[in-house]
């Protein structure tokens, strides 16, 4: 046992040095480390960047490419004003809870810190949605010291992770770095919206950088504080909830622990179980709230496992109630095994129901409304309230303007409540019945609008870009580096190796390197040292196909292609090599299969 857990060390270690040496990524400012101290920033390499790319241009052909008919990718800012955060909640409920020693003046988060602290003792707890009072209990009953120097600590308090800035010259213009893509997709949904025709479901897809000010960032890339996402928000009707994809993936094997059994591990005291279903299982036995969760769940199971994360490595995990975001009503998280890090979070799923959309017509004053059409006409009686200017200038002044744009978006609810007498709160407006003039109708109608309902699965890009290395590195005879990384997802596809260093077999190899290069195929040509040592190269920076000019070369126009994996060779003719190497690429194809299907000479491993 022991033995194991140090070979895995000792294996983890050496792929931060890999992946720091080969130019995947590393630490951020490097050349100011005496100067400052800062954390949770990584720099991508070129290998890294290359990588990251691919990752994500994976997730576009796995989640938007075949569903592009309802699905559109967006760019939106990634600095926006104050009011877009206090309608999302962000400025509200986007915290986490500091102490601080009072000696040492270091802070830390309070969750992780006593979580951490008890599991070194021996003590199981969860800290996932415990309150300030709670973790203050905890870290006083068990006497949780600062683990630098011994000190104190402070009372626990709430520290808001957006990072804050000004638009412009004026400091009253304030503005803040999105902590998620999601609300520059709901803010841009009418225009989306109208594009696609007033259609729903709708998917509005978002890929980008966003911020969130980490209290103590740790764990290199799995915790950052700049880092990239891949989402999309599923619009849908909730009388209309079904998903016409999900037949599509009937057959995927989604590991889920669904919230019962969560709820009954922490009750026991352990971890949770996963359990297998298909996506039409997790429906049926009311596992997940609708189709679209079912769906995306599948999806995303398909994409880890292409990633290389086999299927008993990543399951579904169930977030309870109080552990919920302040928008969800029922969440998961793609939770992937680590080496390193033990479980941890790639991608959440969460039915965000109507939050964010009505919301932001609350704030906004802009009807963010879908229509539905109704079986049959019905007679409803219809509430209009419409502003009273004067009474409202009286009470608002300047701020009348903004008042009646509230008044012209309030919900059926709102409108509801002060039509019974009751006066309304949004935000610092108080709307009084007599803020209003208030007409009642009775009307056929024929359609209802109503707020639509949102599916999101979230990626966190740069922790699925550590799990893909870690799953792809091996350490080959205790030294040799060997990453397996998909032949898609590989940075370099191939490289062009003549055997020696000399004419014509180097001319020959330029002219492949450049065929494939023009033709867009990310190539090295290498002809210094031994083709052993090249080979071992290519090896370990992922090559999945090496092109070896020898000697045979000019006498038949032939070369070799080589299987990083197998070290096998096959012998095809020069015009063949581009298509060969988009069928392993693409199709993921094995030279074996190519060789013996089209009869090349195949030479086995050396």
């Amino acid at each position: 046992m022991l033995r194991s857990v140090l070979i895995m060390q000792r294996r983890t270690e050496k792929l931060m040095e890999f992946a720091v040496n080969r130019g995947f990524f590393w630490p951020s400012f490097e050349i100011y480390r005496s100067k400052v101290e800062v954390g949770g920033f990584y720099d991508y390499g070129p290998l890294g960047v290359e990588l990251k790319r691919n990752i994500v241009e994976k997730w576009r052909k796995v989640f938007i490419y075949p569903y592009q008919d309802i699905i559109y990718e967006v760019d939106t800012p990634i600095i926006m004003p104050e009011i877009v955060f206090k309608a999302s909640g962000h400025l509200e409920h986007f915290t986490d809870y500091v102490v601080e020693c009072t000696r040492c003046g270091r802070k830390y988060r309070a969750d992780h810190l006593v979580e951490e602290e008890l599991r070194r003792r021996g003590v199981k707890v969860r800290t996932e949605g415990l309150t300030e009072t709670d973790l203050e209990r905890l870290i006083r009953e068990h006497n949780v010291k600062c683990p630098a120097c011994g000190g104190e600590l402070s009372q626990v308090y709430k520290f808001n992770l957006l990072f804050k800035t000004t638009i412009g010259p004026y400091s009253n213009n304030v503005g803040y770095i999105r902590p998620e893509t999601a609300q520059g997709m709901f803010v841009s949904f009418p225009r989306v919206f109208e594009l696609a025709g007033r259609k729903l479901p709708l998917g509005i897809a978002q890929i980008g950088k966003v911020g969130r000010n980490e209290i103590s960032p740790r764990q290199g890339l799995i915790r950052l504080r700049e880092f990239s996402q891949m989402e999309i928000e599923l619009l849908f009707d909730p009388a209309d909830p079904a998903c016409p994809y999900l037949d599509e993936v009937r057959d995927v094997r989604i590991r889920v622990a669904p919230e019962d059994e969560v709820a009954k591990a922490v009750r026991e005291g352990r971890e949770p179980r996963a359990y297998e279903y298909t996506p039409q299982e997790l429906v049926e036995k009311k596992i997940v709230i609708n189709e679209w969760m079912a769906f995306f769940m599948a999806l995303a199971t398909v994409y880890m496992n292409e990633l290389g994360v086999p299927l008993d490595k990543q399951f579904f995990l169930a977030k309870l109630p109080e552990e919920r975001a302040h928008y969800a009503s029922c969440a998961f998280d793609q939770m992937v095994w680590s080496e390193r890090f033990g479980w941890i979070e790639v991608s959440g799923l969460a039915y965000r129901t109507d939050y964010d959309l009505s919301r932001h017509a609350r704030y906004s004053g802009y009807d963010l409304s879908a229509t539905r059409r109704l079986e049959r006409p019905v007679e409803v009686e219809e509430v209009r309230v419409y502003p009273n200017p004067q009474r409202i200038k009286e009470l608002y002044g300047e701020r009348a303007p903004e008042v009646m744009r509230i008044v012209g978006a309030l919900s059926k609810e709102d409108i509801q409540r002060l039509a019974a007498g009751e006066s309304i709160r949004i935000d610092d407006v108080e709307i009084r019945p007599d803020m209003v003039y208030i007409r009642r109708s009775i009307r056929k109608i024929t359609q209802e609008k109503f707020i639509p309902h949102v599916v999101e699965p979230s990626f966190g890009v740069d922790r699925i870009v550590y799990v893909t290395l870690e799953y792809a590195f091996h350490l080959v005879d205790s030294d040799r580096i060997l990453l397996r990384l998909p032949p898609d997802i590989a940075p370099i596809k191939a490289a062009v190796l003549p055997i020696v260093k000399k004419s014509p077999l180097t001319d020959i190899g330029l002219s492949i390197y450049r065929d494939l290069a023009r033709r867009g195929i990310r190539v090295i040509y290498d002809a210094d040292g031994s083709i052993g040592a090249r080979y071992s190269k290519c090896d370990e920076i992922g090559i999945p196909v090496a092109i070896t000019v020898d000697e045979k070369t000019p006498e038949n126009n032939t070369v070799t292609m080589r299987d990083r994996d197998t070290r096998l060779q096959i012998r095809v003719p020069v015009n063949e090599v581009y298509p060969i190497l988009r069928e392993v690429v693409e199709e993921r194809r094995s030279l074996r299969e190519i060789g013996l299907e089209r009869g090349f000479e195949i030479i086995e491993r050396r």
